[in-house]
């Protein structure tokens, strides 16, 4: 399945592809997979909480097949479990497997760093300034959850800078995996503000042609959402996505 083009991880109205559809607007008419996948990045369904065909038919008001169909493509991307004789489930990514899948996103995102700073036009360098600005604007508010959502609207833009499809479709992949984990890393205390230093580094080097130094700034800023990870509570990321920082 293609990556999902959309306008809104770290870290929601998700980035994957998905995490772009709340900033810059979605179609009117989705498939039931895309309706899917966004009530559960969304934490419309808990983790690990049960996906009744019924009950899904009448929410998305589609056929059993086209439920059917679209938890399969879920159990693909990493987002559902399909349990034998007992149907299907949210899955809960433990905080190992996020370790895990945050360093194969280094090793892409790297990539698409070095590549960005290669390949990038002039408009996608300002489009890159420009996000970083309302980052920066979003931090001085104190607005996590708009800097949340700008975040997966400028690892988007990277992506598409590096102008390599195969590494969008394999991101979309992991960092729908990861929303979770994400959505609750960004309303740490002090995060944004940890973050937005890394992102900056990252955009500059990218502006200035600076391959290498590009993915440098990625990885590293990848290696401390690792560290990050590895301290949070278990409980956070199994519960419902918190709304308000003092959720968390």
């Amino acid at each position: 399945m293609p990556a999902r083009q959309h306008p809104g991880p770290d870290a929601v109205s998700p980035a994957t592809g998905a995490d772009l559809a709340s900033v810059v607007g979605r179609p009117r008419s989705r498939s039931v997979v895309d309706q899917l996948r966004e009530a559960i990045l969304e934490g419309a369904f808990a983790p690990r909480e049960r996906l009744v065909e019924a009950e899904l038919c009448d929410r998305f008001d589609a056929s059993r097949a086209a439920v059917r169909a679209a938890l399969q493509q879920l159990a693909f991307e990493g987002l559902v479990e399909l349990q034998r004789n007992r149907g299907a489930r949210v899955k809960a990514l433990s905080v190992e497997e996020a370790v895990e899948v945050t360093e194969v996103r280094m090793a892409l995102e790297g990539l698409c760093a070095s590549l960005a700073a290669q390949r990038a036009t002039a408009k996608q360098r300002g489009r890159l300034r420009t996000v970083l600005g309302e980052m920066e604007e979003a931090v001085r508010r104190g607005d996590t959850q708009r800097y949340h959502d700008l975040n997966a609207v400028l690892h988007h833009e990277i992506y598409e800078a590096a102008q390599n499809t195969t590494c969008i479709r394999l991101l979309a992949h992991f960092r729908a995996q990861m929303v979770r984990h994400q959505f609750v890393l960004a309303f740490l205390p002090g995060r944004p503000r940890r973050s937005l230093d890394q992102h900056r580094a990252i955009v500059e080097a990218i502006c200035a042609g600076r391959a290498v130094e590009a993915e440098a700034a990625m990885r590293s800023h990848l290696e401390d959402v690792i560290e990050a990870l590895r301290r949070l509570p278990p409980a956070l990321v199994t519960a419902t996505p918190p709304t308000t920082p003092e959720e968390v």
